[in-house]
């Protein structure tokens, strides 16, 4: 491996790891179309970035520990490790293309969540989601970003959001579970033998470095702005999983 491939993996998981200490994401949404343009193949995008999710959203859980709420968190994490499961073994089964689709309209949908108190308060005082609601919303997120090599990050904060969270707890919730979720993954990922270690080690060196930075510039940011950028970066990661799927 050269040195210009270190650094490129290197940067890669800086600000990946950076937007996931920010916003509560796993960061796949991110990292799997860079990693697929530096030249590392869809299946091994998707291994390193499961690897690379527990053990910075691990940096950034702790950060934020004070805001996670853990009864919310351990129904998602049953929900969802069985969700992210059952999407690995699935990855690269589905036309890419339909799951962007899926992906997009999912999106849509968490985004207008985040605003749903204000856009339609009657309707967001009548949400009032149960164990086995959350279990069975957190099982279908991550099944459909499970299909694409992510740990449901990238959806749970809107989701939670939409569920009466603040901003800041919806951020630390979600990273303390993807630790679990995503670490579930890995064993299908590591039998199938999609695993390239040295790139792995430095996106996951700099994503634990970005983590640590973006976790702290998260705790410091207002509410309002953290909202606004949640959903930049959702519609922005949604369209990005189109492009890419038209590309594959």
């Amino acid at each position: 491996m050269t040195l210009d491939q270190i650094i490129i993996f290197f940067l890669i998981g800086l600000f990946a790891g950076c937007m996931s200490g920010i916003f509560g994401i796993g960061g796949g949404g991110i990292r799997i179309p860079l990693l697929n343009l530096a030249g590392v193949s869809l299946l091994g995008a998707f291994a390193i970035n499961i690897i690379v999710i527990p053990l910075s959203s691990i940096v950034g859980a702790i950060s934020q520990r004070e805001n996670i709420d853990k009864n919310v968190a351990l129904y998602m994490v049953i929900g969802g490790t069985l969700g992210s499961v059952t999407g690995a073994y699935l990855a690269g089964l589905i036309p890419t293309l339909t799951l962007a689709i899926i992906f997009v309209i999912v999106s849509i949908i968490t985004i207008l969540g985040i605003y749903l108190d204000r856009i339609a308060p009657e309707l967001s005082r009548k949400i009032t989601p149960g164990s086995r609601n959350i279990v069975i919303s957190s099982f279908c997120l991550n099944l459909i970003t499970g299909m694409r090599g992510g740990s449901g990050g990238a959806l749970f904060p809107a989701f939670l959001r939409a569920i009466h969270f603040n901003i800041h707890k919806a951020i630390a919730t979600s990273l303390f579970v993807t630790i679990f979720t995503a670490s579930a993954a890995v064993v299908i990922y590591w039998h199938r033998g999609n695993i390239i270690w040295l790139p792995t080690l430095y996106v996951l060196i700099g994503s634990m470095i970005g983590a640590r930075a973006g976790s702290k510039l998260s705790l410091k940011a207002k509410p309002f702005w953290l909202e606004i950028g949640l959903s930049v970066l959702t519609v922005a990661l949604a369209l990005l999983t189109v492009y890419k799927a038209v590309q594959w």
